[in-house]
C-alpha cells in the first residue's frame, strides 16, 4: 500500500485526490506546518529535502507532484486517468501535466516572493511578473473554452495537476479569477466530483487546524 506523507495546505493534496479518483488504497500520514509556515523537520527523515508531497511504495520513496502522479498512473492505475502515447491527445496531456509546475506554479512562486518584499509587487520587476501572470491565466482560460477538462471531454491526471494552482495556491498568492470565466466554470465542475470533495475533507487547505 502507498503511504502519502501529506503537509497541510500543500501540493500533496493532489496525491490524495488522485488516489481517491482511482479508488486505490493508501495510508495518509499528516504533517502540520510550524509557526512560521515551514514544513516540520520530520519530513526530512523521509526525504532529504523535507518537502511534500512524498510517497512510499515498498522500498521506493518518491517526491515531486508530477513524478508521483505519473508514477501512480503508470504503475498502479493501469493507465487510468492517463493518456496513452499512441493517442492523438497525448501531447496535450503531457503539456498540461508539466505546465502546472514548469510554467504556472514557477511564475506564481516568483509573484509570491515579490509580494513578500516591501513594494516588490510595485517594482518594475514585480509589475512585469504580475502582467505575465495575467497573460498566462488568460491563455489557460482560452484553452479551457472547449473543455470541459484540460484534455477535452475526459478527466485526467492533468486536471489533478492543474487545479491546485487555482484553489489552494490562492491561500498564499491572492489573485482574482473573476476575469477568467472558463477557469471559474471549470472549478465548479471539479468541485462536484465526489473524489475531489473527499480529498479536500481529508487533505484540503488548513486541514488539521
Amino acid at each position: 500500500m502507498i503511504t502519502i506523507y501529506h503537509l497541510d495546505t500543500s501540493r500533496s493534496e493532489r496525491i490524495v485526490w488522485l488516489m481517491e479518483e482511482l479508488g486505490l488504497p493508501y495510508k495518509l500520514e499528516l504533517h502540520l506546518r510550524g509557526p512560521t509556515g515551514a514544513a516540520p523537520e520530520a519530513l526530512k527523515t523521509i526525504h532529504p529535502l523535507g518537502k511534500a508531497p512524498i510517497i512510499r511504495d515498498g522500498e521506493i520513496v518518491l517526491a515531486e507532484s508530477g513524478a508521483i502522479v505519473e508514477y501512480i498512473v503508470n504503475r498502479h492505475a493501469g493507465g487510468r486517468l492517463g493518456i496513452a502515447p499512441s493517442d492523438a491527445r497525448y501531447a496535450r496531456y503531457l503539456y498540461w501535466i508539466h505546465f502546472a509546475e514548469g510554467s504556472l506554479m514557477s511564475l506564481m512562486i516568483v509573484a509570491l516572493v515579490l509580494t513578500r518584499v516591501p513594494d516588490g509587487d510595485k517594482s518594475p520587476a514585480g509589475l512585469r511578473v504580475l502582467a505575465r501572470l495575467k497573460q498566462m491565466l488568460a491563455f489557460v482560460d482560452v484553452e479551457l473554452a472547449d473543455g470541459p477538462y484540460f484534455v477535452g471531454t475526459e478527466f485526467t491526471a492533468a486536471d489533478v495537476m492543474m487545479t491546485f494552482t487555482f484553489t489552494t495556491m490562492r491561500y498564499f498568492l491572492d489573485y482574482d479569477l473573476a476575469p477568467y470565466p472558463h477557469i471559474t466554470a471549470y472549478l465548479k465542475r471539479i468541485e462536484t466530483r465526489p473524489a475531489y470533495r473527499k480529498a479536500m475533507e481529508l487533505a484540503g487547505p488548513k486541514v488539521g487546524t
